[in-house]
């Protein structure tokens, strides 16, 4: 049987006995009108998609977990204008029968290109200090190598393998410009792009999936990123401590509102630009990946967005 990848299931549609394979992201048992169903989200490298098994759902459930790939057979349908796949059959397969790789989603990025750019950011600083305390980092080859594939979200946006690297450029390449138009302390604000979310290393685990570590759940990525970044400046002697304030109070603050996570709110102007420039890379990549998952060609709205709380218009 020849695998059908996720951005290929519309040319299925209304098609019966479709049979695939995917990585299961997420599963839930839920009660609706007629009983129990059983809705999930399964994935490949090329997308994601809406499963839901209608018949013999908490039978069904017990035979997976999140995280396994699972060999599954339906139909492929639509639900306002979005595709979906009604699941008949399925089984867990076994680790011999796949190769993980195609089913985990990574960044399209080229990472040696995007490493490139982070580290001629670092020669253009200009503050001794920060350069050193940035280099130290960055150049530390077992921490390279768990931060190129870092995730830099579970969910939401950049939610893929290399993930973190993609959207520390692209904030960074944000403040850079910002760094041109208002009179901000440059190489403070970009110090704090490339480490604001440097806790995530520490936050997310992946596996088959991504999920939190127990570090992650309890304390966060912006506490954790504070704590590594003191560390990291101790071995540098006679580190400006106000230096050191102010790209903490970045780290910290860069979520913009407690509501939303920020330990501080943002009390500097570099503070304040790191912020919405974080905050409109999220946003904007993270639309971008609902409208790219649509795959009717005359659909014109996106699926529902509980985050916002709206569909999007494709147009």
């Amino acid at each position: 049987m020849e695998k059908i990848w996720v951005n290929d299931l519309h040319t299925h549609l209304g098609d019966a006995d479709v049979v695939s394979s995917f990585l299961v992201c997420e599963k839930n048992l839920r009660e609706g009108k007629r009983g129990s169903y059983l809705r999930m989200r399964l994935t490949d490298k090329t997308g994601e998609v809406v499963a839901n098994v209608w018949n013999n759902a908490p039978a069904m459930e017990k035979l997976f977990e999140k995280g396994d790939v699972i060999k599954v057979k339906g139909v492929i349908a639509e639900y306002r204008d979005q595709i979906q796949f009604t699941v008949n059959k399925l089984r867990k397969m076994g680790e011999d029968e796949y190769e993980l790789n195609d089913y985990m989603r990574s960044s399209e990025k080229n990472s040696n290109v995007l490493l490139e750019e982070l580290y001629q950011f670092i020669e253009n600083v200009g503050d001794v200090q920060i350069k050193t305390l940035l280099t130290n980092i960055f150049e530390d080859q077992e921490f390279l190598a768990k931060f190129k594939k870092c995730p830099a979200a579970k969910s939401w946006h950049h939610n893929y393998l290399g993930g973190l690297l993609e959207h520390t450029i692209s904030v960074t390449k944000i403040c850079n410009f910002a760094g041109e138009m208002y009179p901000v302390n440059k190489d403070v604000l970009i110090a704090g792009s490339l480490l604001h979310d440097i806790g995530k290393v520490f936050e997310y685990e992946v596996t088959s999936v991504i999920d939190f570590t127990d570090e992650g759940r309890l304390v966060g990525h912006l506490c954790i990123g504070d704590d590594f970044v003191v560390q990291k400046s101790q071995e540098i002697a006679d580190f400006d401590p106000k230096t050191l304030m102010k790209i903490r109070h970045l780290i910290l603050s860069h979520h913009g509102e407690m509501e939303k996570g920020a330990a501080r709110l943002p009390q500097t102007l570099e503070a304040m630009v790191l912020h919405y420039a974080d905050n409109m890379d999220a946003q904007a990549v993270g639309i971008s990946q609902l409208i790219n998952a649509v795959q009717k060609s005359d659909a014109k709205w996106t699926e529902y967005n509980a985050i916002h709380n709206r569909y999007f218009y494709i147009g």
